[in-house]
């Protein structure tokens, strides 16, 4: 069973003040209506005001490393989370260098995708739709091949809602004298990644996952070393890390015109954030959340594809029912109209859907969540939630 959090809910969060449905997706997300009033007011890009919003969100996304020795940096990039992995990968990455590339879903093969665009040279190990990329198999590709240099990994793969194994992912890659970076989109805020206990030369996030923000920019933390030795290395001019970095430690500026509402906005989830209790309080809530929806799903005789173990608290996969009355659209819209915008599955091998623990919800909520979907069913005329024998054939190779 999965376990109860010393965090528990004691008062509901307030509801979408102008009641739309919650959004039960990894980003973008539900936000608390603070952080949507931060977005009224105009501000100017070049200013000084704006400058000083700039430093600030850099050194409160750098706090939450647990970088106390200062050896890493805080780059803000705009554009969407894929945005920044392909800028880390074009920047940190030197011409003449190879990554490994774990994939074990849709955002491990982008990376992939995102090598051939630049034209850096890789290698994959793709371990299907959820299969966790594990250490000893990193390790034997590095010993394999020494022409790699780097290896990126997936912190939370969300096609499937796992977890990854980054501190024995960085252990192996460490010991093998590689560079590790890390996507920690959907992961980064609520699931530690600090500095002191996990190796790394850079990670990405985005503005819009766990800390609570809205869409428009990510962010690349990186080692001053790595920063400082990517200087023209880039394919791209707007996605140049270095070059960014260096403008903002020479004028407090971006270089290009920035998102300015959603830095404004970004700010006050980020004071948000830390009023909640930083990463593990952020962490708890969204683990509460999983616990109590998980938990409400199977009582309706959903599985999920992963076992406990696996489980992030940012999204979980189920498996789709196997009553012939069912049918996921339908299932969709009967939950939107409650009030709930899930998220349909990406695997291939089994037909499935999502439903995502982050944003500005509770507890609460989650116990709705799971009254809409017994309603849903019911109204579906679905009398059970099991899934076919395939799809649990399917999980038992994940426990193999």
């Amino acid at each position: 069973m999965l376990a109860e959090t010393k965090f528990a809910a004691t008062k509901p969060l307030d509801a979408p003040a102008l009641g739309e449905p919650y959004l039960l997706t990894p980003g973008p997300l539900t936000t608390a209506y603070a952080v949507k009033q931060a977005m009224l007011r105009d501000w100017g890009s070049w200013d000084g005001d704006f400058r000083v919003m700039t430093a600030d969100l850099r050194r409160r996304l750098l706090a939450l490393t647990g970088d106390a020795r200062d050896e890493f940096d805080c780059v803000p990039m705009q554009g969407s989370g894929s945005f920044c992995v392909e800028a880390m990968l074009g920047s940190f990455v030197p011409k003449d260098g190879k990554v490994l590339v774990l994939a074990n879903g849709a955002y491990g093969l982008r990376a992939a995708q995102t090598m051939q665009y630049i034209g850096r040279a890789y290698t994959l190990i793709d371990k299907g739709d959820y299969l966790p990329p594990r250490g000893e198999e990193v390790a034997a590709a590095l010993q394999a091949d020494p022409a790699i240099t780097h290896v990126i990994a997936i912190h939370c793969e969300t096609s499937s809602g796992i977890l990854n194994p980054v501190v024995e992912i960085s252990e192996a890659v460490y010991a093998n004298g590689r560079k590790l970076l890390v996507d920690s989109m959907s992961a980064f805020g609520a699931i530690p990644l600090d500095v002191n206990e996990i190796r790394y030369e850079a990670m990405v996030s985005s503005a819009n996952k766990c800390i609570e923000g809205v869409p428009g920019f990510g962010f690349v933390i990186a080692r001053k070393s790595e920063l400082e030795a990517a200087k023209g290395r880039s394919h791209s001019l707007s996605l140049d890390v270095h070059a960014q970095w260096a403008n903002m430690n020479k004028t407090g500026q971006w270089r290009y015109t920035p998102p300015t509402h959603v830095v404004a906005a970004f700010l006050e989830a980020l004071r948000l954030h830390e009023a909640e209790g930083g990463v593990a309080g952020r962490g708890a809530r969204y683990t509460r959340n999983r616990d109590v929806m998980v938990a409400g799903m199977r009582d309706l005789g959903f599985e999920t594809l992963l076992k406990d173990r696996w489980l992030s608290p940012i999204i979980v996969t189920f498996f789709n029912p196997a009553h012939p009355n069912f049918a996921f659209d339908r299932f969709y819209e009967l939950m939107k109209d409650k009030g709930f915008i899930i998220y349909p599955g990406k695997l291939t091998v089994v037909d499935s859907f999502r439903v995502g623990c982050i944003g500005q919800m509770d507890e609460h909520v989650m116990r709705r969540v799971v009254e809409a979907a017994a309603q849903s069913l019911n109204e579906m005329g679905v009398d059970t939630a099991a899934p076919s024998p395939a799809a649990i054939a399917e999980r038992a190779k994940l426990a193999a």
